[in-house]
């Protein structure tokens, strides 16, 4: 009995531990940061950004900001007055949603003028039910699903613990 108990609490843990241990934390810029007159866009192609990931901007704290604008605001190079500003130096924003994302710079002439400004798309969370077919958000079909295959192995494991010890 006390085994299958424990086959039941590695199970649980197992299903709700291991997606969060796939979140990625991006420092933006790598070891440039978030300064000016660098390439953002450049720096985030070719990386997947999931919900759950993390974007960490490292600047010196009251020379520049983190703004969250839309898209407008974004090509604009404008924030409205309602955007959360942060300029801690070390901002950390979690990807909550999927979907498009901008953020700018809101010192003045450092977004225009000195391209301090970031566009990513943020894809669902690894491992979560796929969305509509040929929404924005959604992955390849040509692109293997990892995690399908990761929490396939983990599904195999605990079963075959379960069996072993029950």
């Amino acid at each position: 009995m006390a085994s299958s108990n424990i086959f039941f609490v590695i199970a649980i843990v197992a299903f709700f531990a291991v997606p969060s241990c796939l979140a990625i934390e991006f420092t933006v810029g790598d070891e440039k940061g978030w300064s000016l007159d660098f390439d953002y866009q450049s720096w985030a192609a070719g990386k997947e950004f999931h919900v759950g990931d993390k974007l960490v901007f490292n600047y010196r704290a009251g020379v520049h900001n983190v703004i969250g604008v839309s898209g407008i605001e974004f090509q604009q190079c404008q924030a409205s007055s309602n955007n959360t500003v942060r300029a801690t130096g070390n901002d950390v924003i979690t990807l909550s949603t999927p979907g498009r994302k901008w953020y700018i710079c809101g010192v003045a002439g450092h977004c225009a003028a000195r391209n301090m400004k970031l566009n990513i798309t943020v894809l669902a969370q690894v491992g979560s039910p796929a969305t509509a077919p040929g929404s924005p958000t959604s992955p390849s079909a040509a692109t293997p699903n990892v995690a399908f295959s990761f929490y396939g192995w983990i599904a195999v494991m605990v079963s075959f613990i379960g069996l072993v010890f029950v």
